[in-house]
């Protein structure tokens, strides 16, 4: 008996999610250079599978590229959404951004690699830097919003950002090198990241 077009298209959907997911996982550890056959192997498919739903891995790196762009505004709706103060919104992006990178490392690294690579299309380059630019410039607003208030440190709210980025950046870097199949290990509660904010005379907020 004959499969239904239903059953057909969960095969198909099944097949696209196994490749993607291997592309991550192989993109995020051998960056542009990984090849197809890296991809068909660690996502145990053929080579013929993986080129009968994708051209190359060039559109596959796109893809990816491009979904997680998409989702990286995700947090900062979120944030913009809720009622809170300035040191709770940013709380809550902070441990969104660190969430983030524990559940789905391999994308995280991926966004890097679009950036680091020089062979990588200047479009992709310039989609990833302005969700990080997005982000960055939340996270600023709730820095200078929070110094308001009194939640934050009264320092300057740029270097605080440049500390916070790098932190990040640390981060994702170490978990990559040391592990990358446990990678979400490699990420600290973000109440440990928020104290180099916190003014002396309160407590974490």
């Amino acid at each position: 008996m004959p499969r239904s077009e239903q059953a057909n298209q969960e095969i198909r959907k099944e097949a696209i999610k196994k490749i993607l997911d291997a592309a991550t996982a192989v993109f995020a550890a051998k960056g542009h250079t990984a090849t197809m056959a890296d991809i068909a192997a660690k996502a145990e498919v053929s080579q013929g599978l993986a080129y009968h739903y994708f051209a190359s891995k060039e559109e596959i790196f796109t893809l990816l590229v491009k979904q997680a762009a998409e989702a990286g505004g995700g947090p900062i709706e979120r944030v913009n959404q809720i009622q809170g103060t300035p040191g709770q919104r940013l709380t809550l992006l902070i441990t969104y951004i660190l969430e983030n990178n524990r559940q789905n490392s391999g994308v995280t690294q991926i966004m890097y690699n679009a950036l680091a690579d020089e062979t990588a299309p200047n479009d992709l380059k310039t989609l990833v830097q302005k969700n990080g630019q997005a982000i960055q410039y939340a996270m600023r607003q709730l820095i200078v919003e929070g110094q308001a208030t009194g939640e934050i440190v009264k320092d300057d709210p740029d270097e605080l950002l440049v500390a916070l980025l790098a932190c990040f950046n640390g981060l994702m870097k170490r978990a990559t090198m040391l592990d990358l199949k446990n990678a979400k290990m490699h990420f600290p509660n973000a109440k440990i990241i928020l104290r180099m904010l916190k003014p002396d005379c309160m407590e974490c907020f």
